[in-house]
């Protein structure tokens, strides 16, 4: 029986910080709740001589990967220092020393996830990554374990507390979206470089994770739809709340007998379902199940404490396997083949923004371009304007596919009526 299990600890920035602080400061719960106490004997950072508010005593920090990986007396190996081909290395080099290991890391798990849990498989060692998607909320661990005897529909959520957080601003606040990003900068909630979080990439990579496990198959980022926020134009958001939405970067991932579908783009939600009124930095993920229903996991999606706390969780999981002897044991293999819907199969309620000119019998001709590919009309607004001035034109069709969608943008861009097509959002949340 071991007296203790020990740490390696790969990054001691934001997040390896917060890991640092919580296994310090509630060392006396985990000893309590795992029987030995649990010790961080290892740091790695690029400078040694950087000043460190911290508990860890010097000595704790070094820069040599060898130090750590190949420490016979370290257990257990957190991987906290992100970006990729470094990290990547780091925990291939640990599993395959046998050494088990917690990392926060999106990008490596969405690019190389099951590749690295195989790697765990053949060298009997555990791979945790439940910080990698949510920050604070434990969605990896309720769809491995909460819900592991459910099926898994669907899950539609807010995964990004960045653009989120811009979007409130932009509609409580008015604030432009320039004025938005800025306070989302100065507050910590955007990186100095935004484009992942706005271009829809980190939330993307966190369906990636989401999707392969909910629906135990190998998805990929190639197999995600992704539109970023710059297709969200002026007056949008008005619009939305005009006509009973509210517009969210949503990540959805569904799945029926035609295979599944993973998207990344901003939607109008209904106002009445309850992501609609997940404001600011948090997150949220609604998620559909045969048997559960409907359930919803809300929280920080983001922050030093409360992603260390996701990655401490793990840290007690991957411990208490290792004092029961279990590390290792866990199916991580996919038990269905990616079949990825094509554009033909994905259906939806679309809302266009077009501008149009306003002339006798627009409308009769651009209904027509609708009916040719067979889409229903549920909504038609045409506000007052003057006469061979361009005007808003508003529709928002019944169920259509994402293909028959695409055409009807493709006819209405050359339609002689049409000046241009302001914008166009899939319709969410209507299906609860």
């Amino acid at each position: 029986m071991k007296n203790e299990i020990t740490i390696g600890l790969l990054g001691f920035g934001v997040v390896g910080g917060g890991v640092a602080t919580i296994l310090h400061d509630h060392q006396d719960d985990l000893s309590y709740k795992l029987g030995v106490p649990v010790k961080i004997k290892k740091v790695l950072v690029k400078d040694t001589t950087k000043k460190r508010d911290t508990a860890l005593a010097p000595e704790t920090f070094t820069t040599d990967y060898d130090a750590i990986i190949d420490d016979p007396s370290i257990d257990l190996i957190v991987e906290v220092m992100g970006g990729t081909t470094e990290a990547k290395q780091a925990i291939e080099r640990a599993l395959r020393a046998g050494k088990g290991v917690v990392t926060a890391n999106k990008d490596v798990m969405a690019e190389s996830g099951f590749e690295l849990l195989k790697l765990a498989d053949e060298n009997k060692c555990d791979l945790f990554y439940e910080a990698s998607v949510g920050g604070g909320i434990p969605l990896i661990r309720t769809l491995e374990d909460g819900l592991a005897s459910d099926r898994i529909r669907a899950l539609t959520g807010i995964v990004n507390g960045t653009t989120n957080f811009i979007l409130t601003k932009m509609k409580l606040e008015k604030k432009t979206y320039e004025e938005a990003l800025a306070e989302a900068t100065e507050l910590g909630f955007a990186e100095s470089d935004p484009s992942a979080d706005v271009d829809g990439i980190d939330a993307a990579r966190k369906m990636v994770i989401l999707a392969s496990l909910a629906f135990s198959t190998e998805v990929h980022m190639d197999d995600v739809f992704v539109r970023g926020m710059d297709v969200i134009q002026d007056g949008d958001l008005e619009l939305a709340e005009h006509f009973g939405y509210t517009v969210k970067m949503a990540g959805s991932a569904k799945k029926d007998e035609d295979g599944i579908e993973v998207a990344v783009e901003p939607v109008f939600i209904q106002n009445s379902h309850p992501l609609a009124s997940v404001n600011n930095e948090f997150n949220a993920v609604y998620v559909y199940g045969d048997a559960v229903g409907e359930t919803m996991f809300y929280g920080p999606g983001a922050g030093s404490l409360p992603t260390a706390t996701s990655v401490t969780g793990d840290v007690i999981a991957a411990c208490r396997n290792l004092l029961l002897g279990v590390n290792g044991k866990r199916v991580h293999a996919p038990q269905f083949t990616c079949e990825v819907k094509n554009d033909s199969q994905i259906i939806g309620r679309y809302f266009h923004r077009i501008s149009i000119k306003d002339q006798v019998g627009v409308l009769t001709n651009l209904s027509a371009i609708y009916s040719r590919h067979g889409a229903s009309i549920a909504t038609v607004v045409q506000p007052e304007g003057k006469q061979n001035v361009g005007v808003d034109l508003i529709m928002i069709t019944h169920h259509i596919s994402r293909q028959q969608h695409q055409d009807i943008m493709q006819d209405l861009q050359h339609a002689p009526e049409v000046n241009k097509v302001i914008s166009y959002y899939r319709v969410e949340g209507e299906n609860r």
